[in-house]
């Protein structure tokens, strides 16, 4: 708790049992989280039974595989039903260092953005701490394409963790989205179109063989869907066309 508000972290999981305690340890050192969620997107591995033996975390599983972005709805459903204040989704892979958590609920506690992302671009070690040159690169040029048709200066849209208020999340129409990857990024653009401003912190991201990662055809499928939310974004201020998540 910070300044007076509940704190939820949650992890949308799937096949996460080699990282998932780490994690976890990791945020409940930062001692900030009043309860952590996970939320298991029909694993194949012990995700489940690793969850379920972690003292303060709430478990929800699904029975079937819904995608990430399903996942993701799930979380933020069942923390703002637990009350929440703040919520944190963070990656229960450990790509994402926990010790940024009072970083950033703290600029969210403190009314200074409604939502903050850990950027993996700010600091410019990215390539140097294992992202691929190929992902660095599409990144860079979809983050160029996206902040021109946003109107926004973000150095990401990509990332896999961030903070919100409890305020903001519950004006977005999360049910509309996608419940594939590019969920991600419609929420960040969602965020803009209600004026909200998002903070940055930079973040440093490492890459092995237990974090979680799309395959290069799921990644450009991804890629287009980014590019279709910014157009439709685009079109819906300049009034040319309705879209359902922007009205």
């Amino acid at each position: 708790m910070i300044n007076g508000k509940k704190v939820v972290v949650v992890m949308p999981a799937y096949n996460a049992a080699r990282t998932l305690q780490q994690t976890y340890a990791e945020v409940v050192a930062e001692n900030v989280a009043d309860l952590i969620i996970v939320v298991d997107d029909a694993s194949h591995d012990e995700t489940v039974a690793v969850a379920k033996t972690l003292p303060n975390v709430m478990v929800c599983v699904h029975a079937s595989n819904r995608g990430y972005g399903a996942n993701q709805k799930t979380c933020y459903r069942m923390a703002l039903e637990s009350g929440a204040d703040i919520v944190v989704m963070i990656h229960p892979d450990y790509q994402y260092t926990p010790k940024l958590l009072p970083a950033m609920v703290s600029l969210v506690a403190n009314g200074l953005y409604p939502c903050v992302i850990g950027s993996r671009i700010l600091g410019s070690n990215a390539v140097r701490l294992g992202m691929p040159r190929w992902k660095y690169l599409a990144n860079r040029l979809l983050t160029l394409a996206e902040n021109a048709l946003l109107g926004a200066k973000l150095s990401e849209y990509h990332t896999g963790y961030r903070a919100f208020s409890t305020e903001l999340l519950r004006r977005l129409p999360l049910a509309r989205n996608s419940d594939d990857f590019v969920f991600d990024n419609q929420i960040l653009a969602e965020i803009l179109w209600l004026g909200a401003t998002i903070g940055e912190v930079s973040c440093p991201a490492h890459y092995f063989p237990e974090a979680s990662s799309i395959n290069f055809r799921r990644s450009v499928t991804y890629g287009f869907g980014c590019l279709a939310t910014a157009l439709a974004y685009r079109l819906a201020k300049a009034g040319l066309k309705q879209s359902r998540l922007f009205n």
